[in-house]
């Protein structure tokens, strides 16, 4: 029973880790979408794909409501344990947007749109936009073809590969991103790096990161 019970104790400890793996650090697109959102003057935002709650503190520590989506039961619990967040998160998939009746300040997103197929990131951005407040902003960011692993794996389509970890990736570039977001008030986008923290000495993740507000 004792050993039973270490081996328990062992995977757990284990899938926590591999959870967590990013730990607790926010990314820096977080950061970047924290200071938009304050100098927007948004009060409350949703995060689609919240995890376990790394992105969301710095939110939080702005003044600002935060509302999660995540598909994951154990994020949502590592979220409540581990982070100590006590928000509302929904719990299903991204694809069955809305959960709520509810109209956002703010909607950020990150890491997330580029594991979708064309017509699921359609639908995303559109259900996003549809979420926000006539004057509100959302913030996407996700992968560029800058980055290093563009190419890799099994090409699925255009700009678009399933990597050897099984994950599939679409990868951005300017024209997909006016053709993304240009119908949904695209304001900017600009190249940002994410540092892989938990793999010292590994080169960043080249991402971009989107602005767009409802006008």
């Amino acid at each position: 029973m004792n050993r039973m019970m270490k081996t328990g104790e062992l995977w757990e400890a284990t899938f926590i880790e591999k959870q967590t793996m990013w730990g607790f650090e926010p990314a820096e697109s977080a950061i970047a979408a924290r200071d938009f959102f304050v100098k927007e003057g948004i009060r409350d935002v949703l995060i689609p794909g919240i995890g376990y709650g790394r992105n969301a503190g710095v939110f939080l520590d702005a003044g600002m409501e935060v509302t999660g989506i995540e598909i994951s039961k154990t994020a949502i619990e590592l979220a409540r344990s581990q982070s100590r967040l006590d928000i509302r998160i929904h719990n299903g998939s991204v694809t069955d947007m809305p959960f709520d009746d509810r109209r956002y300040g703010g909607i950020f997103s990150h890491a997330l749109i580029h594991l979708l197929n064309r017509n699921e990131r359609r639908k995303f951005v559109a259900d996003c936009h549809r979420q926000l407040r006539p004057d509100g902003a959302m913030f996407f960011s996700f992968i560029s073809r800058r980055d290093p692993t563009y190419g890799r794996g099994r090409e699925l389509s255009r700009d678009r590969f399933e990597m050897p970890s099984g994950a599939c990736l679409f990868f951005y570039d300017r024209a997909a991103i006016v053709r993304e977001f240009g119908r949904y008030g695209l304001t900017d986008f600009f190249d940002i790096d994410e540092p892989v923290r938990f793999m010292p000495g590994h080169l960043p993740m080249r991402f971009i990161a989107v602005k767009c507000r409802k006008v």
